[in-house]
């Protein structure tokens, strides 16, 4: 009997030819753009010998960050959950606190609050924009305020690169006296009634996590136009020090600060935002054109208050005109290498809040059931995204 050697047994096997979609590269959800200056000013942050979160770099992104949106004072972060912390931190949420949210969201928005013993209360959404419906609100506002248990926050979230209808929001949070926190991690670079997003809420949180519209290759920011509320997050973001050469502490905090280098690259980032918006929505418009005779697709309506920058292309997929349902969609485009994301499974559907209330939820479970968000990058080539719609023209024709 001939033995093959280690060396005859480590050699791979000859394979077929792989059909041509194979070979193609993976489309991605929303990879980072870069603008050809990050290099630059990492090694300018390098050479400075400035890399923890302190120093010149930090405090440029935050003013540019301040410019950009139109907020008074901006806090550089390590994440966007990081903000969301501090955000319910400066307005004491504690144990017994209702905290009331959309259901359709990410579970950041509340993960904060509920970790500080707040209870949490979940709204749906309305069909016209996907976030948080205002009507809604008022309603439960009213009752709840008869029945002598407003909530401590309210959480407006901005899905998909769309603002909630925040001037009707805070219109209702001031009348009963109600903080209102912006969860804004998807909405940089839209608007609403004219303001940036996250404007009209007492604190506003950002993400600049890598697949973002702008990246600092993770990172967030917590925004607001009330000095008191930055200072105390400010404070309890560098381990809440008091003033004094040695460590001094009242109370405790936190290390949220944003690093140097992170910040460098969300300050290049930065300046290309509105050409990252107008990519974006470029290519909104280019499915919708391409996929308006296919059955069974629907896109994500522009809510008549803003303007959206389409962070991500979402669309609803009716299953009996379209020929299939949206996982199956999801797991065919996945099968061609192209990746996609469904649409935010509610908060009252997840495990850990099955016990918490809710009002409605049949929006969010449709939106659950039949969403799906298509690769949207802003450096997202033409023959890229024809390759997408090919594959999704050829799903219905199946």
């Amino acid at each position: 009997m001939v033995m093959l050697s280690s060396v005859q047994i480590a050699r791979p096997l000859p394979q077929p030819p792989r059909p041509a979609q194979e070979l193609a590269a993976p489309i991605l959800l929303s990879p980072p753009h870069l603008t050809g200056r990050e290099i630059a000013v990492l090694e300018a942050s390098l050479a400075s010998g400035w890399l923890a979160p302190a120093g010149p770099a930090p405090r440029a992104f935050e003013a540019a960050f301040a410019e950009a949106t139109g907020f008074a004072h901006v806090l550089a972060v390590a994440s966007g959950t990081a903000a969301l912390t501090l955000a319910f931190r400066v307005l004491e949420i504690g144990p017994g606190d209702e905290v009331w949210a959309p259901s359709f969201t990410f579970i950041a928005s509340v993960a904060p609050a509920v970790q500080m013993g707040a209870r949490p209360r979940f709204l749906d959404a309305c069909p016209e924009s996907w976030t948080l419906d205002p009507a809604l609100l008022a309603a439960e506002l009213w009752q709840a305020a008869r029945q002598g248990r407003l909530p401590k926050v309210v959480v407006a979230v901005d899905i998909y690169g769309q603002c909630a209808a925040l001037r009707a929001i805070a219109s209702l949070c001031a009348g009963y006296g109600v903080a209102l926190i912006s969860d804004s991690a998807e909405g940089l670079g839209a608007t609403q009634s004219g303001l940036s997003a996250g404007r009209g809420a007492r604190l506003a949180a950002f993400s600049f996590n890598g697949n973002k519209i702008i990246t600092a290759g993770g990172g967030g920011a917590l925004a607001s136009d009330d000095p008191g509320l930055m200072a105390h997050a400010r404070s309890l973001a560098d381990q809440a020090r008091s003033p004094a050469p040695h460590y001094e502490h009242a109370s405790t905090g936190y290390s949220f600060g944003m690093s140097s280098l992170m910040a460098a690259v969300g300050f290049a980032q930065l300046a290309k935002l509105g050409d990252r918006v107008a990519q974006r929505r470029a290519i909104f418009v280019r499915y919708q054109e391409a996929l308006e005779d296919v059955p069974g697709i629907a896109f994500m309506p522009e809510a008549p208050w803003g303007q959206s920058s389409r962070w991500l292309t979402a669309m609803l997929i009716e299953p009996e005109a379209f020929g299939l349902d949206a996982d199956a969609l999801r797991r065919l485009l996945a099968a061609e290498g192209i990746e996609t994301r469904p649409a935010f499974k509610p908060m009252h559907l997840q495990p850990v809040f099955r016990d918490a209330p809710r009002v409605g939820g049949a929006v969010a479970e449709a939106l659950f059931a039949q969403g799906l968000c298509l690769p949207s990058g802003s450096g997202m080539t033409t023959a890229a995204q024809d390759r997408v719609i090919r594959a999704i023209r050829a799903a219905a024709r199946g």
